[in-house]
């Protein structure tokens, strides 16, 4: 058995959100086993993002004022987004957009190794699976730095992990909120925001919708699981 195939990922932890009306920030925190340093190359380098994060970039995240593409991945129509750092104190603080929402990432030292933070401006109604997703990806983040990779979990594989589903819903207990069912992946968030630019369609224009952020960008949609969550076939 392979170690993606052992792969079940822990109890939701170490996330709250700040809440602004309907605009709500996650806070997630995770404590990983390898220093500041090694962290920041993995959030910022093109060929470590794309081992476990939820979009591919097509340049260093690395230096503040460069403009990067990110493209969510597992999306039959690639989903791209032009992004520009803003902030870039290595190995210490990252931020940056993803479509219209910031991202922030702090680094700390920590017992030897970094206490990782990431502010993520998520929708109310999406923010256990913005949970739940982040979670997995900080999971595979720390096989690949301890050197046991095993695989990008994102997209539609990762809404058809089971674990996905668990967290999803310790999560909306966690923070209150109603669990979604059948619901966008967390990458599918941005594009989901996304879909309040003109020209596309928002969110309860149909009952059976196509992705908020155009055909396919993993949230499901494709694989019959409306924004609803009426169920996923």
């Amino acid at each position: 058995m392979t170690d993606r195939e052992q792969y079940t990922p822990g109890p939701a932890s170490g996330a709250q959100v700040r809440k602004n009306g309907e605009k709500w920030t996650l806070i997630l925190v995770r404590e990983l086993r390898h220093s500041p340093e090694k962290v920041w190359q993995a959030l910022t380098d093109p060929a470590h993002l794309r081992e476990w994060a939820p979009f591919d970039a097509d340049g260093s995240l690395g230096a503040v004022g460069t403009t990067v593409k990110l493209t969510t991945v597992g999306a039959p129509t690639p989903q791209v987004s032009e992004t520009t750092v803003t902030r870039a104190d290595a190995p210490n603080v990252l931020v940056y957009n993803w479509g219209p929402q910031e991202i922030r990432w702090e680094l700390e030292a920590f017992g030897g190794g970094t206490r990782l933070t990431l502010w993520h401006s998520i929708d109310r109604p999406f923010i256990s699976m913005g949970a739940a997703g982040w979670h997995i990806c900080f999971d595979v983040l720390d096989h690949l730095l301890s050197g046991t990779p095993i695989g990008r979990i994102a997209g539609v594989d990762a809404m058809k992990f089971g674990g996905w589903r668990r967290l999803n819903a310790e999560y909306a207990k966690q923070f209150g909120v109603e669990t979604p069912v059948g619901s966008p992946t967390p990458e599918a968030l941005r594009s989901e925001s996304s879909s309040l630019q003109p020209g596309r369609p928002r969110r309860g224009d149909a009952n059976r919708a196509r992705c908020p952020g155009g055909e396919g960008v993993g949230c499901g949609h494709e694989n019959g699981t409306t924004l609803r969550g009426i169920e996923i076939q």
